[in-house]
């Protein structure tokens, strides 16, 4: 059985757009290096192996499409959330 190699896909949203876009995606060594800033910058991350293999589908810069904007929200919930916490122990 072979190990499966990782991946990753960065999102960003801006309210100016009309919804996130995928801004770096990758496997292996540049899964690794968007990990890597992702920890640099303190970012969190959140690991959903389904919702991973849909983002990886779209190209760089691409909108995310309308049917994956619940899966999506719940992303960005779980990071407002996640910086709450972190806020209210500063």
């Amino acid at each position: 059985m072979t190990e499966k190699r990782m991946e990753a896909v960065a999102l960003s949203y801006h309210p100016e757009d009309a919804s996130p876009k995928v801004i770096a995606k990758g496997k292996g060594k540049i899964a690794e290096n968007i990990l890597q800033v992702a920890e640099k910058h303190h970012i969190p991350v959140y690991e959903d192996p389904n919702l991973l293999e849909l983002l990886g589908q779209l190209d760089l810069n691409e909108s995310i499409p309308p049917d994956l904007y619940e899966a999506v929200a719940e992303v960005f919930a779980f990071i407002y959330r996640l910086d709450r916490r972190i806020q209210s122990k500063r």
